[in-house]
């Protein structure tokens, strides 16, 4: 439901609370439309799309043996942009939680989205003629070149200075991966940021890599960015971590071709997969991998639930068919973090 920051009075706001619970019901259920169920979209690129995720939403929980329950929605109004008499545009966050049900177990999962409508004043009320829906999980690939310094996981925070001391010298002493530890923490900051970490724009990977940290994978300092698995944050106003600690495709190669400190071995099954195991996606399948996910948890068919940032999201079925960034072409890698470092 709508979080009432506002006077109801309001014309434009009550089409707000109309999409919001519309956009509620239309995550659980498929059906169309009755003749008179009042509208207030009129963007037709939007319903188009809207209307193929909805298909394919109902033929994924099909193929899940899942059924959809119910979804509740809390949204909150992040900004007002008046552009000019009769039309304006809003940010919206819409925090959903959507609970179905599988093999007689009932699954919770959480995700955190973001929107920016345009409302028009017609003659008869406010409509919404667009929806822009960023699809945070699909960011340019990375790729070392002279921009390479902020790829496309730039800090937008300076942080404090993590030393040595704290997070480790690269030791080669053999520790347990501490996989409840990791899912642990990967649980707390689904939602938020750790506060001793930069917050990144683009943070799926920082915030795996924290989590893998959390459940005891050694630092590599190896002071180059291309290479290792560092971080110190920000020193004198530069960024100080390598490009796998932060970046989908730079960790996929580490876990693809280590064989010291943070190893993995590639597997072909998400059945596979333990917790605090990883996931990353390819969602063109052209090679340069662009999201990573944790196992956090197993729905009653032993099939992975995920956790992420970026666009955060806890216990969310492992394929990412609900994402807007999914494509027939997305590719998988699946990766079992080695037992011991």
């Amino acid at each position: 439901m709508m979080r009432r920051d506002f006077k109801v009075s309001d014309e434009w706001r009550r089409t707000l609370s109309l999409y919001v619970n519309q956009h509620n019901q239309d995550e659980v259920d498929y059906r169309p439309r009755h003749a008179h169920t009042e509208t207030v979209v009129a963007d037709l690129e939007y319903l188009l799309r809207s209307g193929e995720r909805k298909r394919r939403l109902q033929e994924w929980y099909k193929e899940r043996s899942a059924i959809p329950l119910r979804c509740e929605t809390r949204a909150k109004l992040l900004r007002e942009i008046e552009n000019r008499a009769g039309q304006m545009q809003v940010e919206l966050q819409l925090a959903r939680k959507t609970y179905y049900e599988k093999g007689g177990a009932r699954h919770q999962e959480e995700i955190i989205d973001r929107q920016r409508l345009t409302l028009e004043r017609e003659s008869n009320g406010w409509i919404i003629t667009r929806i822009e829906q960023p699809i945070n999980e699909r960011h340019a690939p990375f790729k070392l070149s002279t921009e390479a310094g902020r790829g496309d996981n730039s800090g937008t925070q300076p942080g404090p200075y993590l030393n040595i001391q704290l997070l480790g010298n690269g030791s080669s002493r053999s520790t347990p991966y501490r996989r409840e530890d990791a899912v642990l923490y990967a649980d707390r900051w689904w939602d938020g940021f750790n506060p001793e970490f930069t917050a990144f724009e683009v943070d799926c990977t920082n915030y795996i890599s924290q989590s893998l940290f959390a459940g005891g994978a050694p630092i590599n300092y190896t002071g180059k960015r291309e290479t290792g698995w560092w971080y110190k944050g920000y020193i004198k106003g530069r960024e100080a971590w390598s490009y796998s600690w932060s970046v989908a495709n730079a960790l996929e190669r580490l876990l693809t071709f280590s064989r010291s400190g943070l190893q993995a071995e590639a597997v072909e099954r998400p059945e596979q997969l333990q917790l605090g195991d990883i996931i990353i996606y390819d969602w063109d399948g052209d090679g340069n991998y662009q999201h990573t996910t944790i196992v956090t948890a197993f729905d009653a068919g032993g099939m992975p639930l995920v956790n992420a940032h970026t666009t955060p999201s806890k216990h969310r079925y492992w394929d990412y068919r609900d994402s807007y960034a999914w494509s027939e072409n997305t590719v998988y890698r699946f990766f079992r973090i080695a037992d011991f470092f």
